[in-house]
């Protein structure tokens, strides 16, 4: 019935396949889960452990492959038809996770499930203020809002999706480095017109990256998307990054912003990894950085 699919990197997953093992074991169902760890340096001890659970295993890669190549090596592990794919730094909200997807599978059968993303209410520590501000105001979305747009309020961190529908799709390969690859197969599912059904059924994110590291990570998932603009892909751009830097290119002021985000930079920098981040200056300088890369 159920492969459930958590790609593995530099996290302690083993409290969420066990959490999730015990969901499974308690609804009768045939499951698998299976945890590939993407080369990583850190808890391998811990998630080495899953392999020793029933029904689950553990696959610990040599050499690192990228988000969207693991997501693709995970679904051709797969023995049932319904994957189910959450982030390795992902825990459900619910002790009836399991069984709410479930419930719906002979409903959905050719829909994509997705069932939101929660953060905890208690403020982390002031260096990771970013990441859970973000996370707060732009991913933990609730059902009604998520189902006005429910292509660009989906995240592959909590999906539930047939595999004859995942193997016509796949993750983009040729998108190997970190960001967007899951805009670009959300994109895909749109464009060959498989509808997904929003529901509440929510997992917390928990790893929170410090402010700085997540301002480094959303710089190179910015020139990910530039990679994925200019080569098109054959995905259809309908990133708000993108139709702003359009806009600002029909104003021919694009490479003004650029030359600004340069002088602005440090000092939006240290905006952002202060105790009190907002996120319009986090906005600020996502379209800044795009126009400076386009500039270069």
């Amino acid at each position: 019935m159920l492969s459930i699919l958590i790609p593995i990197y530099n996290y302690n997953a083993y409290p969420l396949v066990l959490e999730l093992h015990k969901q499974c074991t308690d609804c009768g169902i045939n499951f698998e889960i299976i945890g590939i760890d993407d080369a990583s340096t850190q808890n391998k001890l811990e998630n080495n452990a899953i392999q020793f659970l029933t029904n689950c295993s553990f696959i610990e890669l040599s050499e690192n492959i990228g988000r969207s190549k693991i997501r693709n090596l995970l679904a051709s592990k797969a023995n049932y038809d319904w994957l189910l794919y959450l982030d390795c730094d992902t825990f459900p909200e619910n002790s009836d996770f399991i069984l709410n997807y479930i419930s719906r599978i002979n409903l959905s059968a050719e829909k994509v499930l997705f069932g939101g993303i929660v953060y905890t209410k208690e403020k982390p520590t002031n260096d990771q203020l970013l990441r859970w501000t973000f996370g707060q105001k732009r991913e933990a979305i609730s059902v009604s809002q998520r189902k006005k747009n429910p292509y660009s309020t989906t995240f592959v961190s909590n999906i539930l999706i047939k595999k004859t529908v995942f193997d016509a799709i796949l993750f983009d390969e040729k998108i190997t480095n970190y960001g967007y690859e899951d805009f670009a197969f959300i994109q895909n599912l749109k464009l060959e017109n498989i509808d997904i059904e929003h529901i509440e059924n929510p997992v917390f994110h928990l790893n929170l990256e410090t402010s700085s590291l997540f301002l480094s990570k959303t710089k190179t998932a910015l020139e990910t998307l530039l990679f994925i603009s200019k080569t098109n892909s054959k995905i259809e751009i309908e990133s708000k990054i993108i139709k702003t830097h359009k806009m600002l290119c029909d104003l021919k002021i694009n490479l003004w912003i650029g030359k600004l985000f340069q002088k602005l930079q440090s000092r939006l920098e240290n905006h952002l990894t202060s105790e009190k981040p907002t996120l319009l200056a986090f906005d600020c300088y996502k379209i800044g950085y795009f126009c400076y890369l386009n500039s270069k």
